[in-house]
This record gives C-alpha cells, sequence and structure tokens, in this order.
C-alpha cells in the first residue's frame, strides 16, 4: 500500500493506492505552524476510518509547494509509519525532459502532473490545466520534454481579489454558467469569474497548440478542485483529479533502484 501526499498552498490531497489502485483520496487544509504529530494521527486516523490499515503502507511519497510544511510531514511519516517518505524535487529521476530555463523553478506538482500524463498518454502531445489556488497550463512533448507553462491567479484567488478591492463587492458561490449577462451583482460577478476563465483557458491554449504543437491540437488534461465546473464545455479531453498522486506513484517506481531513465 503506498500513500502519495500533495502539499499545496490551500490542502494537503492525499491518495493511497493498492496495486496501482487509487483505494482512498483525502483532503486536510495545509497551515503553517502544524506539528508533526497532528499530520501523523491525521493521517492515520484517516486511513482507519476508511477501512484501511495503516500498518499496511509500505511507502510514502510527497510533493510540495509549501517547502516549510515538508519538515513536519517528514517527521510525521517516521515517527507515525516509519518510513522515510520520497520527496519529489531536483535532482530526482523523472524522465523528463525539463526545457525551463531554471529547471528549479518549476513547481514539483506541475512535474507530477506531467509525469503522470506522459505516463497517461505516451507518444502525445499534452496540455495538462491544473485549477487550484492558482491556475497553471504545463506544455509537455511527445518527446516527454516539459516545455514551460502559464499560471493565472485562480478562480477563488480572482474572487477575493475582487471582494478585498472593492468596498461594496463581495464573495459568491463559483459555478459553471449558462449565460453570459448577470441580472445581479453575484451573478455578474459568477459570469466574470467562470467566463473569464473560461476565455483565458481558450485563449492560452490555443497559443501553446500554434507557438509549440505546429497548430495540432494537443490532448488537454485537466485536474484540479475547480476542474469540474467546466467539463461540459469540450476545452478538456479528460478530467482527472488524482493526477498529481499517479504522477506521484509514477515516480516512486522511476526512483526505484536499478531503474534507468
Amino acid at each position: 500500500m503506498k500513500l502519495c501526499l500533495d502539499v499545496g498552498n490551500s490542502h494537503i490531497y492525499g491518495g493511497v493506492y493498492q496495486s496501482g489502485r487509487v483505494s482512498l483520496t483525502f483532503r486536510k487544509a495545509s497551515k503553517l505552524g502544524s506539528s508533526s504529530d497532528e499530520y501523523g494521527l491525521f493521517f492515520r486516523s484517516v486511513l482507519r476510518e476508511n477501512g484501511l490499515d495503516p500498518n499496511q503502507v509500505a511507502e510514502i511519497a510527497l510533493c510540495s509547494v509549501v517547502p516549510e510544511v515538508v519538515y513536519a510531514i517528514s517527521a510525521a511519516c517516521h515517527k507515525y509509519f516509519n518510513i522515510r517518505p520520497f520527496i519529489l524535487k531536483a535532482g530526482v529521476r523523472t524522465g523528463l525532459k525539463i526545457q525551463y530555463r531554471n529547471p528549479l523553478e518549476v513547481g514539483t506538482d506541475r512535474i507530477a502532473n506531467a509525469i503522470a500524463g506522459v505516463e497517461m498518454y505516451p507518444g502525445e502531445n499534452l496540455v495538462i490545466v491544473d485549477l487550484g489556488t492558482a491556475t497553471t497550463l504545463c506544455a509537455v512533448g511527445k518527446d516527454r520534454s516539459y516545455r514551460g507553462g502559464v499560471i493565472l491567479p485562480g478562480l477563488k484567488m480572482s474572487m477575493q481579489a475582487l471582494e478585498s478591492g472593492t468596498s461594496k463587492l463581495g464573495s459568491v458561490e463559483i459555478t459553471r454558467k449558462e449565460t453570459c449577462l448577470g441580472r445581479t451583482t453575484a451573478e455578474s460577478i459568477q459570469s466574470g469569474l467562470y467566463f473569464g476563465s473560461l476565455g483565458a483557458l481558450q485563449e492560452v491554449i490555443y497559443r501553446i497548440q500554434s507557438e509549440e504543437f505546429g497548430g495540432k491540437r494537443p490532448k488537454v488534461i485537466a485536474t484540479g478542485g475547480f476542474a469540474s465546473i467546466f467539463d461540459e464545455t469540450g476545452l478538456f479531453d479528460q478530467i482527472v483529479q488524482d493526477l498529481v498522486l499517479r504522477g506521484l506513484l509514477a515516480v516512486l517506481d522511476i526512483n526505484k533502484p536499478g531503474q534507468v531513465t
């Protein structure tokens, strides 16, 4: 049994895999200052409450865009599972050709998404869209080259900017909209968030297609908490909510002794 953990700005997203298949996914709010005991007790309890034996966990992999949390989670893995976790970071084998000018700048969650993408669609050009705290788009060539990406404010972040930067605009539910024109302030904000993001995604995907893939449409894979509100737009070929965790699962195998990439 393998435990995979994606430590993001807002949540820790975790999954348990057995024989390559997901048995459980869960989320926990990520916050600075949490102790290793808090994390360890949570991980063990969430497994038990879902009918899984924490003592059967044999491997743990994690990636993080919040370095301050990594030490506490690593310590929790040591103390509560007696396992040294595999941490996706610069220098480990990924099977990708990173073409960023400074490869260290690429978020490890984006690398994990790309690893999962090329495992799912070998020999295909890909655009991977992650709609989380930030919205990221990554271009991956059919030769497993990670060519670069685009980063936008996420839907919730955009809403919070409106709320904090104006005196009369409050928070709203982020949801799919059928028509563009709002008839109330809340509807107008919802429409702006939804169609503004949709338009941005369409434009960025089109430009990546034109600039990197010779005008040929790549496979577009989406993940992240807000991906599902765009699932009927035809923008994505597939939505894979546990994409980053699948990438961590794959990178565990890539980095086993004797493996060559």
